[in-house]
C-alpha cells in the first residue's frame, strides 16, 4: 500500500472500521488525504469500505480482518504492517462492544472478551504504535472512550469501568508525551444512533428508547476535529459535558442511583 506518487501523505488505522463510528472517522481521514488501513472482523463489509473510500477520495486504502479481541492480535497486526513498510501516523482505537444486563447474569466470557477488547487491545495497539511516532516526532491517537467513563454503569457494569481505564489511561499518557509532537486523545460520546446498542441489547433502555439520538457522522465529526486539534478530552455536546461533570460533585452512590434509572429497561 506504499504510495510512491505522494510519500508524505500519513496513513491512519482504524479499528472497528465496518460501520458506525469507526467507518465515519474513516471516511473523514480519507476525505482529507489520508491513506488508511481499516481493521474490523467482518472482511466482506471491510473489503468493500476500503474499495468505495478509495474510489471516493481517492487514498490508497487496506483492509485487514481480525478479530482484535483475540491474545496476539495486536502483534500479529504490528507485522502486517512491517511486512508491507507502513508506518502509521493515526491511530483510531475505535473497535468495542458493550453488554447489557446484571453482571451476575451476564455469560462471563462475553464480559472478559470485553475487557480484552475495550482495553486490553487497546493499550497493546498503542503500546506498539506509540514509539515509532515518537521517534518520528509526530503522531496522534484517537481512543474512543464514553460520557459512560465518568461514572460507575450499573447493567452496564464492565462497560463503563472499561471506558473509565480508556479516558485515564489517554489522559496520563497524554501529558507523559507533551513536547514530543505526539497527541492523544480521548474521545468520550453520549449515546448516538448506531448498531452499538443492537449488539449489547438494550434498546428498550430509558436511555435509548424514545430519544432522537445524533447520528454517527455528527458525532464522528466532533471527534475528528478534537483529535486534530490535539485535545486531551473531548466531549460531543454542551450537555454531555456538564452532564459529565457534575457527577464530580455530587455523592458518588447517589450518581450509582441515577444512572441505574436511567440505565433500567422502560415498561
Amino acid at each position: 500500500m506504499s504510495n510512491p506518487t505522494n510519500p508524505t501523505r500519513q496513513t491512519a488505522l482504524i479499528t472497528g472500521a465496518s460501520g458506525g463510528l469507526g467507518l465515519e472517522l474513516a471516511e473523514l481521514l480519507a476525505k482529507t488525504g489520508h491513506d488508511l488501513v481499516l481493521v474490523a472482523r467482518s472482511a466482506a463489509k471491510l473489503e468493500g469500505v476500503a474499495q468505495d473510500l478509495s474510489q471516493k477520495y481517492g487514498v490508497q486504502t487496506l483492509a485487514l480482518s481480525s478479530d482484535l479481541s483475540a491474545i496476539g492480535a495486536g502483534k500479529a497486526l504490528l507485522e502486517e504492517l512491517r511486512s508491507r513498510e507502513l508506518d502509521i501516523d493515526i491511530l483510531v482505537n475505535n473497535a468495542g462492544f458493550a453488554s447489557y444486563g446484571k453482571f451476575h447474569e451476564n455469560n462471563l466470557d462475553a464480559e472478559i472478551n470485553m475487557v480484552d477488547l475495550n482495553i486490553r487491545t487497546l493499550t497493546e495497539l498503542t503500546g506498539l504504535l506509540l514509539p515509532s511516532m515518537v521517534k518520528r516526532g509526530r503522531g496522534r491517537v484517537l481512543n474512543i472512550a464514553s460520557t459512560a467513563a465518568f461514572q460507575s454503569g450499573p447493567l452496564m457494569a464492565v462497560y463503563y469501568a472499561s471506558k473509565a481505564y480508556v479516558l485515564f489511561f489517554s489522559e496520563a499518557i497524554a501529558n507523559e508525551l507533551e513536547g514530543t509532537g505526539v497527541t492523544v486523545t480521548a474521545f468520550c460520546p453520549g449515546a448516538f444512533s448506531s448498531g452499538f446498542q443492537d449488539r449489547a441489547d438494550m434498546q428498550e433502555s430509558k436511555l435509548i428508547k424514545g430519544r432522537k439520538l445524533p447520528s454517527a457522522l455528527e458525532v464522528a465529526r466532533v471527534g475528528f476535529e478534537g483529535m486534530q486539534k490535539g485535545q486531551v478530552v473531548v466531549l460531543d455536546s454542551m450537555f454531555n459535558y456538564v452532564q459529565a461533570q457534575s457527577a464530580r460533585f455530587l455523592p458518588r452512590r447517589m450518581v450509582t442511583k441515577i444512572v441505574r434509572g436511567v440505565q433500567e429497561r422502560s415498561h
